[in-house]
């Protein structure tokens, strides 16, 4: 299965959504939170092209933005194939 890692934030809801779908699909996942080590929102920026909202979600290693983005993948059909990458 494919490396997933959420850079999230404390009360953010698209970083709840994006981790309940990925917990729907039993995803294992490794959650990064941007407040409490904020050293790690400058590698968020520059490994996701200089995204700054959060969620960043990376399967893979490859960006794919953020909620939204997560939920459209789900909706084409193509998130399992990504999920089950590599």
């Amino acid at each position: 299965m494919a490396q997933v890692i959420l850079y999230t934030a404390p009360f953010c809801p698209f970083c709840v959504n994006a981790i309940e779908l990925l917990m729907s699909k039993k995803v294992i996942f490794q959650e990064i939170d941007i407040q409490k080590h904020p050293d790690q929102r400058e590698i968020m920026v520059k490994k996701s092209g200089g995204g700054t909202t959060v969620p960043q979600i990376f399967i893979g290693g490859e960006p794919i933005g953020g909620c939204d983005e997560l939920y459209a993948l789900e909706r084409a059909g193509h998130l399992d194939a990504m999920l089950e990458a590599r």
